[in-house]
């Protein structure tokens, strides 16, 4: 039974103006009845209308204010008030829209913001509790769209955050003791809360994480406190985290897995907004779980499961845990290695083997072991050395980590080199700093240090080498910058006295050598055989020089070290450079500039030559590469004289006398003397010979001239004037006049004469013979018409030789027919050769006719140019 509809029209009216209380209620109910009269109808309108109210207030009592969350008990109380009260759905349902009435007014009457989003919590609370009373039927009930203008997202927020608020509530009675009727009671919530699958999983393993997360915390803490037992205690915390994992990934794979809260599974902390920030305290965390499990030394699946377990939950890479697992697996190996060192691995038989057993033990990787006992040799070398040098027990102490270890000998002697390499280094770069600063103490120090480091002495030498060369080469660099070639002597002089002095001192003092002087004595007769090595050269005077006679010798008396050069440190062309810049100043000597911008000299010392030969061997360079540079020197010194003398060209009886002397003075060889001269003399030739092709002075008979003269002619001519001295001779031959054509000769002798081959020889001459043909018919027209009949003669002998050498395929053409006739007359009173009478008849298109008819004439006297000529001449 409904409420009377003339009585909820009225109600609507005033319900603004009263208050759901009971009293205010009578009232309403008088005022409507007093004129009606109170039937039995009236009084169960009366009834239902109370009934609803009383359903109203209560809604309204049960819900909680605004800014307060549901507790999960409202939709089950309204639920039974509703039935307790007898009232029906839609009754209900408009009671709960006359709460969302009530709250959308006082929305609009606040002004305050956050009485605005009070009331706006309100509403949404309202949305969800009265859906959850109603279930499907809602719908239809409550028109919250209609009557206040919600959209369906707006509806769908309401019941998703009111149901995560209740589901959050929900979920604080899981702990770390998880147990099957909790889960099942949080899955039985979430129906109830019509929280969706999706979020319901999401917010449980977000619960699930912060618990792991105060595990975490809370061992971090430990572990940084540094209080007794703190490693125990923080593992302890993470061994809770592993362990709180483990059952998680249990019950995710339980038969009865459908019935439980959604969500479970293991979980992982990686892919966290903060995950980065938090990884190095993860990695703490897990080296400090890793170090403690691993702590006996002894490695097994029984221990990996739970580090990769712990791995997957902090979210670290594979690596990131290797590298970790690594670093772990090395302290301990080093720990154990310390401990046996003197006990077990002293005493065992097979060092190797006992080695072998810790890494297998440890899964350590014997490589990473091979590197530790390395770093371990090099401390303990580190430590020894630190006062300067190797006391005996020092070393027998070295040899027994060598030995106990397994070092093989090329990674200690490497150890060596580097570690007291440095110092001894440091005492060499001290001791040869200057050349003034050096005095017997430096020396000492030097000889004791190489001495008392226990280095090798390939070692010893190649650092002593290092330093040396390095100084070379700062000498080198001053020179190569000096002003001018007298200051770039000097630097090099610094570079050969610094070497005397300081390097091969100290060479001989390292290698324990006799001293320089007396070891001078014992080798002179091995220099002196090999400077009898080479006696193709022992002429040129300055390298005559370099070897210093037995004055010389007794008065230098130092024996210079060979060993240390800069033969690969300066480029071979830069090393001959400053080695002839050198050997220029021992022949010059120093000198001094004077008036009118001439210099003299004023200084010249024939011992600078001994100091050259010490240059080219500090400078690294082979007696071959010496005798080159002097070879060039003295060549260029030939040159320059030579060529002033050979200026013209002419190689004259006196010419080649004061050449002689000048090659005498320098010690050049005879052979490399003339091939200069040649050359010389060849250079010259050859610019003459340009001019006298240029002027069209030279033909075939003196080029074969000067083939007769040995000259070579391909370098005497370019290859393009010859060509144009064939192209010369072959024109010669087409404007001869006589129209003979050799083959042989033009095709083959004269191109192998001119060094030109056959194929671009006949081109040439095809080339000129066509363009001639055509030309040598017009020209024989021409002189025809100038009545110069001798030349027309010559004329077509020279086209019967242009086609010889290109035969024409058809006639040549020409306009007037008659001349034709008439050049043909003209050569036949020259009586040719019948062949070539023959042949021109073809080239000018005569028929046999015409050709019998001229002859015929010519022997009756009666030929028409003859008697024209003859009345030119009568006229005359």
């Amino acid at each position: 039974m409904h409420l009377n509809s003339s009585f909820i029209e009225y109600y609507k009216k005033k319900r603004h103006t009263v208050s759901y209380s009971v009293t205010h209620i009578s009232i309403l109910v008088t005022s409507f009845y007093s004129s009606r009269g109170l039937t039995l109808l009236n009084i169960s309108y009366l009834l239902i209308l109370v009934l609803a109210v009383l359903l109203c207030r209560y809604v309204y009592s049960v819900l909680p204010p605004g800014d307060e969350d549901l507790k999960g008990s409202e939709v089950d109380a309204i639920i039974k008030f509703k039935r307790a009260l007898g009232l029906d759905d839609v009754d209900a349902a408009n009671m709960h829209m006359e709460i969302g009435r009530r709250i959308y007014r006082e929305r609009l009457e606040t002004s305050d913001r956050d009485a605005d989003m009070e009331q706006r919590r309100a509403f949404q609370k309202l949305i969800y509790v009265s859906n959850l009373v109603f279930g499907d039927q809602s719908a239809f009930l409550l028109p919250w769209k209609r009557l206040f203008g919600v959209t369906e997202s707006q509806i769908d927020i309401a019941m998703r955050e009111n149901a995560k608020s209740l589901y959050a509530s929900q979920l604080k009675s899981i702990g770390r003791g998880l147990d099957i009727g909790t889960l099942i009671d949080v899955r039985r919530a979430q129906l109830a809360y019509k929280l969706s699958d999706e979020m319901a999983a999401e917010m449980f393993r977000e619960h699930v994480k912060k618990l792991l997360e105060e595990n975490i915390s809370s061992a971090l803490d430990i572990l940084k406190s540094r209080i007794p037992d703190s490693l125990t205690q923080a593992v302890e915390e993470v061994k809770s985290v592993i362990r709180f994992n483990s059952l998680l990934t249990i019950l995710s794979k339980h038969p009865e897995a459908d019935r439980f809260a959604r969500g479970l599974g293991p979980i992982s902390l990686g892919g966290e907004h903060d995950h980065d920030r938090r990884a190095d305290d993860l990695k703490i965390l897990y080296k400090a779980y890793a170090t403690e499990v691993l702590s006996d030394g002894i490695v097994d699946d029984e221990k990996l499961a739970p580090l990769n377990e712990l791995r997957n939950i902090f979210g670290l890479g594979k690596r990131e845990a290797e590298g970790i697992l690594s670093d772990v697996k090395a302290h301990i190996y080093r720990r154990a290695l310390a401990k046996a060192f003197n006990t077990e691995l002293a005493s065992v038989p097979s060092k190797a083997a006992f080695l072998q057993i810790l890494c297998e033990k440890l899964q350590f990787d014997p490589e990473l072991a091979s590197k530790m006992h390395e770093e371990i040799y090099r401390q303990k070398l580190q430590q020894f050395v630190a006062d300067g040098e190797l006391s005996k027990e020092e070393v027998e102490a070295l040899m027994a980590f060598q030995v106990r270890l397994c070092i093989p000998q090329e990674t200690v002697d490497a150890a060596h080199t580097e570690i007291c390499g440095q110092l001894f280094e440091k005492v060499v770069k001290e001791a040869i700093a200057s050349v003034d600063g050096y005095n017997a103490d430096r020396r000492e120090s030097v000889k004791k240090a190489a001495q008392s480091l226990n280095l090798k002495m390939e070692a010893v030498i190649a650092i002593f080498s290092k330093a040396v060369r390095k100084l070379f080469l700062s000498y080198i660099q001053r020179a190569k910058e000096a002003g001018n070639p007298i200051e770039t002597a000097k630097e090099l002089k610094k570079l050969i006295s610094f070497n005397t002095v300081v390097v091969s001192e100290l060479l001989a003092d390292i290698k324990g050598e006799l001293s320089p002087t007396v070891e001078t004595e014992a080798s002179s007769a091995a220099s002196e055989s090999e400077d009898d090595d080479e006696h193709e050269w022992e002429s040129l005077q300055t390298l005559r020089k370099t070897r210093p006679d037995k004055e010389l010798k007794e008065k230098l008396r130092k024996s210079i070290q060979k060993e240390i050069t800069l033969k690969d440190d300066i480029p071979l062309r830069d090393r001959t450079e400053l080695y002839e810049k050198y050997l220029k100043f021992c022949i010059t000597g120093e000198t001094t500039n004077v008036a009118f911008g001439t210099a003299i000299s004023t200084k010249k010392d024939d011992a600078e030559f001994l100091m050259l030969k010490q240059l080219g061997d500090i400078l690294g360079l082979t007696r071959k590469e010496v005798q080159d540079v002097h070879i060039k020197f003295t060549e260029k010194a030939f040159v320059q004289q030579a060529e002033v003398i050979l200026a013209d060209g002419q190689l004259t009886e006196a010419k080649a006398e004061q050449l002689a002397k000048i090659q005498k003075q320098f010690g050049l060889p005879t052979e490399n003397a003339q091939k200069i001269i040649k050359g010389i003399t060849t250079t010259k030739l050859s610019s003459a010979i340009e001019i006298s092709v240029a002027r069209g002075q030279i033909g075939i008979r003196e080029v074969r001239d000067l083939r007769k003269a040995n000259f070579q002619l391909d370098s005497l001519i370019a290859e393009p004037l010859r060509e144009n001295i064939y192209r010369k001779i072959v024109e010669e031959i087409f404007s001869s006049g006589t129209g003979d054509f050799d083959e042989e000769e033009v095709y083959t002798k004269i191109p192998a004469d001119l060094i030109i081959s056959a194929e671009k020889a006949k081109s040439i001459v095809q080339d000129i013979a066509k363009v001639r043909l055509e030309n040598s018919l017009v020209q024989a027209i021409a002189l025809l018409r100038q009545k110069k009949r001798d030349d027309v003669f010559s004329t077509l002998n020279d086209l019967l030789a242009c086609d010889a050498a290109v035969p024409a395929s058809k006639p040549l053409s020409w306009p007037t027919p008659g001349e034709l006739d008439d050049l043909y007359a003209i050569y036949l009173k020259g009586i040719p050769k019948p062949e070539k009478l023959s042949r021109l008849q073809y080239l000018l298109g005569i028929s046999n006719e015409t050709a019998n008819r001229i002859r015929d004439a010519a022997s009756e006297g009666t030929l028409p140019i003859a008697s024209a000529e003859e009345k030119e001449e009568l006229a005359f």
